[in-house]
């Protein structure tokens, strides 16, 4: 017996070796038979469950997801694989209210519903709505979006208020991932998928048993891609991808009830990104020679394409997206009876970012370098205690995070700054900017503290009220502070010096400020659930939520020189949701259909503005919008009517506003620089005529400070979204081995949104439909290959659209990624 346990333990050691140094890769249990699809497949049957169940974690305990009152969708890793998901980011394909934007890791945007994280802006000072955990540890910073999913067996996408469960307040929504735990069976798999674009992607996981009470999960992946944008300046292929990624698990259990896991993860990025196409000219109110067409003729400059979609760019600066994170976690799970578990999750991570970035979105050298490498250090603590009764459950919880960021950011502008930005006599000066060279230095302490509570009790048969409460309390502390140096190395004041000096600091201001703060919040909801009959559940939700203040990391406006500090930090946001909801299913359990209607009231709504006071770049920062609001209906949709034959569709409409924001960023066609801004009366009203839209200015108008954008769409929400898809399969044998051979198609619609903090006539995205297909044989055995192709019709469509600097009316766009297409052999052992 000892001779046997050792021989195995090596032989698991010796696959985890060569699985980590030879083909990293991404672990997958044996194939499940669901079709791909968000809230209806069978993602997980530990228990004695019904057939058609899926198991979920949403309350922080093992659920089937038709009794939970709640929204939810979810993926299983099947799922993930045949469609392509590896990522967030390419999850929201299948959960029509996901929406995640990526202009690189840092600035990466994950809302739900429409809301979550201001568009656009990276702020360090800021929360994120949208709460991601892994395996209970909650990621504090979006990068992790970017990264490939690594050994994971499941994605929940919760979607509204859910403080009063997990650890940090998540006002919109969570995306909670469960990765593969270590067993004491031996098992293993590997993939590896080849395709077009030089597209190569290898996965590989063992798990086994190293004594009777200790097992070990070891898994890594490695993706690379050449990139779809070619730069006709370096003659290369960028925003490629580029990813390598290893985890490993050890699972001790000492009792039967115990269980004790310490658990590793390492991840790198280091491709060549993130760059921009031209898109179009869209005028704003400067005078004409001030204007993108006038001055890349002057400077005798031509984009290399005018068409978006020939994914030719010309950007001069160098450009890189390294991203590493990781971190470890030890886990306890403690059953003390059969009604009662204690929970421990302590944990540390780390995020290092290393870019490189062309923030003038051409081959013209205006910006000539722009990065802000920072570190991330974040521990947290989280503990809680689970009992469940036949009519009574409920978790306790506490929880303790503390983060710091330290960021070094250079900015430098290049010889055609100075005509580029400038408007006066200097203009015709390259030596006045460039050169001009911004050192940053931020960093942000924050610690946050929380207690949280649930309950769910069944008055009656089959009704239940579930109230909830958190006390959280919040302290930020942070520094910003900014040194110009002109091109021959000398300092640049804050005041004074002349026009020369003036002028340089419209581009680079020196500043100084120590943001910092600390609140209290108490929030709470109740739900209420009626199971109409064994399918059929009914409930309605009701929830007092907050996303807590924010510091201004990256700087504020000025007057005068002088920092307006009131605008350093930004108020909290209150919420008032309300959800009502329907989950049923039928036809034996081989339909299943559920639907939700909401409404989402925030008072004091964090957004993005941009400074019409400082002229020259762009500088956003955050504010309150008075209030926004975001409601719409849901609905999911599955029918599994034989095992050779299933079908899903899933559909959201989503009315996301500013209800009332009545000193909104104006967009580029109202702008022109402060010189030209319209004055306001003691009261903050405009007292000057203003000048059309994309018009240049004449007489006595004036650009506007503000614009009133109440009852205008928020960034980044489509009204309209829809995926749907369907998979058939027939019995087969392929190289001797009994199966079935498969075929299925994933279809994902969204209608037109705004790219821009304030709706613009030039930044609005048109709706896309993106078609997947896939075929190929699975084994009985684990064994599968097959063949897919991904936007199947090549469609054109933009991830985002970019107002360029300087408001010159430059649009620069992100394409998506253009028809891929490949194949992917999978074992399982």
């Amino acid at each position: 017996m000892i001779s046997r346990a050792v021989s195995r333990a090596a032989l698991l050691a010796g696959s985890a070796a060569g699985a980590l140094f030879a083909l990293p890769a991404h672990a997958e249990a044996p194939a499940l038979p669901s079709a791909a699809s968000t809230a209806t497949a069978s993602v997980q049957n530990d228990g004695n469950y019904p057939e058609n169940t899926i198991i979920i974690t949403a309350r922080r305990r093992n659920e089937q997801a038709q009794e939970v009152p709640l929204a939810i969708s979810v993926l299983d890793q099947r799922s993930i694989n045949d469609t392509g998901a590896s990522s967030i980011y390419k999850v929201q394909q299948l959960t029509p209210t996901l929406q995640v934007y990526s202009q690189n890791p840092r600035n990466t945007s994950v809302n739900i519903r429409g809301i979550g994280v201001p568009f656009g802006l990276t702020n360090d000072g800021f929360e994120q709505g949208v709460g991601i955990y892994v395996d209970d540890v909650y990621y504090s910073r979006p990068a992790s979006a970017v990264f490939d999913f690594l050994d994971v067996n499941q994605v929940e996408v919760l979607r509204g208020p859910q403080g009063t469960l997990y650890g940090k307040n998540t006002t919109a929504g969570a995306i909670n991932i469960r990765t593969n735990q270590p067993t004491f069976d031996f098992e293993g798999s590997a993939e590896l998928t080849l395709g077009n674009y030089n597209f190569r992607q290898a996965k590989v996981a063992v798990s086994g048993p190293l004594t009777k009470n200790i097992a070990v999960r070891l898994a890594g992946s490695s993706t690379s891609r050449r990139g779809t944008i070619y730069n006709v300046t370096t003659g290369n292929y960028i925003n490629a991808q580029d990813n390598l990624g290893i985890r490993g698990q050890l699972l001790f259990r000492p009792t039967s009830n115990l269980d004790i896991t310490l658990s590793g993860d390492y991840s790198t990025q280091d491709p060549e990104c993130c760059g921009t196409v031209f898109v179009k000219y869209g005028a704003t109110q400067k005078a004409a020679n001030r204007q993108f067409p006038a001055i890349a003729t002057a400077l005798g400059y031509a984009p290399p394409s005018t068409n978006p979609f020939d994914r030719l760019t010309d950007v001069d600066a160098t450009l890189n997206a390294g991203n590493i994170t990781g971190g470890a976690s030890l886990k306890a799970v403690w059953e003390i009876d059969d009604k009662s578990t204690v929970t421990s999750i302590t944990a540390w991570r780390f995020w290092d970012w290393k870019p490189e970035n062309d923030r003038d979105y051409s081959g013209l050298d205006v910006v000539r370098k722009s990065q802000n490498p920072s570190q991330q250090n974040q521990y947290s603590q989280e503990l809680r205690y689970n009992f469940s009764s036949s009519r009574l459950d409920f978790v306790l919880g506490a929880f303790a995070f503390y983060q710091r960021i330290d960021t070094q950011g250079t900015e430098v502008q290049g010889a055609d700054s100075s005509y580029y930005n400038l408007s006066g006599a200097n203009r015709n000066n390259p030596a006045v900017l460039e050169g001009l060279t911004a050192y940053n230095t931020q960093y942000l302490k924050s610690t946050s503290l929380a207690a949280f509570a649930q309950v769910s009790y069944e008055i009656a048969d089959g009704f239940k009220i579930q109230p909830g409460i958190r006390l959280n309390y919040d302290k930020k502390e942070g520094l910003y502070d900014r040194v110009v140096y002109d091109g021959q190395g000398v300092l640049v004041p804050a005041t004074g010096g002349g026009q020369i000096r003036t002028d340089q600091r419209s581009i680079f201001a020196p500043q100084h400020i120590e943001p910092s703060g600390s609140d209290w919040n108490f929030s709470y909801d109740v739900t209420a659930s009626y199971q109409l009959a064994p399918d059929i559940l009914l409930y309605g939700t009701y929830a007092k939520s907050f996303k807590t203040f924010g510091l201004n990391q990256n700087g504020v406006p000025a007057l005068n020189g002088v920092p307006q500090l009131d605008l350093a930090t930004a108020k909290p946001e209150s919420i008032n949701h309300y959800e009502a909801g329907l989950k049923t299913q039928f036809l034996d359990r081989k339909a299943t259909f559920n639907l939700s209607v909401y409404r989402t009231v925030i008072d004091d709504f964090q957004a993005s503005l941009i400074s019409t006071r400082d002229p020259g770049l762009v500088r956003p920062y955050i504010a309150n919008a008075e209030q926004a609001r975001s409601q719409g209906i849901e609905a999911d949709f599955q029918l599994r009517p034989s095992e050779r034959l299933s079908f899903y569709a899933s559909g959201a409409y989503t009315d996301a506003t500013y209800t009332k924001f009545t000193k909104a960023p104006p967009p580029p066609e109202y702008t022109s620089g402060s010189s030209t801004s319209a004055a306001i009366d003691i009261n903050g009203n405009i007292i000057e005529p203003i000048g059309a839209p994309g018009v240049p200015l004449t007489g006595t108008n004036k650009s506007p400070p503000y614009v009133d954008a109440s009852g205008s769409v928020l960034p980044g929400v489509s009204k309209w979204s829809f995926s749907a898809g369907a998979e058939a399969n027939t019995p087969a044998s392929v190289f001797g081995k009994e199966g079935e051979v498969f075929a299925g198609v994933d279809v994902s619609y969204r209608s037109k949104f705004s790219s821009n903090p304030t709706p613009s006539i030039y930044t609005w995205i048109d709706g896309y439909t993106i078609t997947n297909f896939r075929a190929g044989f699975r084994a009985g055995d684990g064994f599968s290959i097959y063949g897919w192709v991904r936007n199947a019709f090549d469609t054109n469509y933009f991830d985002q659209l970019l107002v360029a600097p300087a408001n010159t009316g430059l649009i620069a766009g992100i394409p998506g990624d253009p028809r891929t297409w490949g194949g992917t052999v999978r074992f399982d052992f």
